[in-house]
């Protein structure tokens, strides 16, 4: 048997028929959220059973217990399987068939090993997983820190404690610099949505805006800040965030890169 299971694994169409497959799977799930025709169901079932076959082939064919579930591969592949066994009807909490549907979702990240490249990429980020974790923390650091500077700086006065007069000049600001959407809070009001804006900031997103926004604000006198030290502060985020501290990740990554595309060279030398 582990010898059957060997020469299919090794056939030149199993790995394409597989991924034609999960393409298939992938896009009826897509389908899916337009109309649901009972043929799809039964396809969707007739794909799970072959990814059944596909996980027990690979069972039958391991070295042993222990080199099997080494593989990442090999254990994605089982844990999606087997959460896609489970029927629905087991459970009358809404909210745990809908768990169980977005898991099963999870199936198209089967496409991730569609091709040796593809697998590279994905080696690639789990390679720079710890470098990315401490330079995600250093970048916590700056974006903490720059959160309190401008929570400090551009916080506008709130209307349950303001006055009569701040109330009127308040008002007078919502004309003149409304923020989009209407609904939308103050950007540095609260700790946690002044980082949200630096985030904003960092993408790019209107972030000359908030600029304007807060220079009104200063003429207003709502805000202490000079228009200079509001540019300042958002130039200097800015450049830091989008041309040091991501090009510190984006570095990590292709050092990484590097090191794995060497690797696979070697191994394929030797």
């Amino acid at each position: 048997m582990k010898n059957l299971a060997h020469s299919i694994l090794d056939k030149k169409w199993f790995e394409p028929f597989i991924m034609a497959v999960i393409l298939i799977n992938c896009t009826l799930i897509g389908v899916e959220t337009y109309v649901q025709p009972e043929w799809i169901i039964w396809v969707q079932q007739i794909a799970l059973i072959i990814f059944a076959i596909e996980i027990w082939l690979r069972w039958v064919a391991r070295d042993s217990v222990k080199s099997f579930f080494r593989d990442g591969w090999n254990c994605f592949d089982l844990a999606i399987v087997l959460v896609s066994l489970i029927p629905e009807s087991l459970f009358e909490d809404t909210s745990l068939i809908m768990s169980i549907r977005i898991l099963r979702v999870f199936r198209v990240l089967r496409l991730l090993r569609a091709a040796n490249e593809v697998k590279l990429i994905v080696s690639v980020l789990i390679k720079s997983f710890s470098a990315l974790t401490f330079n995600g923390i250093f970048f916590f650091i700056f974006m903490y820190l720059f959160s309190l500077i401008g929570l400090n700086l551009f916080k506008l006065p709130t209307h349950d404690i303001a006055d009569a007069e701040t109330l009127d000049v308040l008002t007078e600001y919502a004309v003149l610099a409304p923020h989009a959407p209407a609904n939308s809070p103050d950007p540095y009001g609260t700790l946690s949505e002044s980082m949200f804006t630096l985030f904003r900031i960092l993408t790019g997103e209107d972030w000359t805006d908030l600029r304007y926004n807060l220079c009104v604000a200063s003429d207003l006198e709502l805000i202490s800040a000079s228009p200079s030290v509001i540019t300042t502060f958002h130039v200097l985020w800015f450049v830091l965030s989008a041309f040091l501290l991501l090009n510190l990740l984006v570095g990590a990554i292709l050092n990484n890169y590097q090191v794995i595309m060497e690797e696979s060279k070697n191994s394929k030398d030797n």
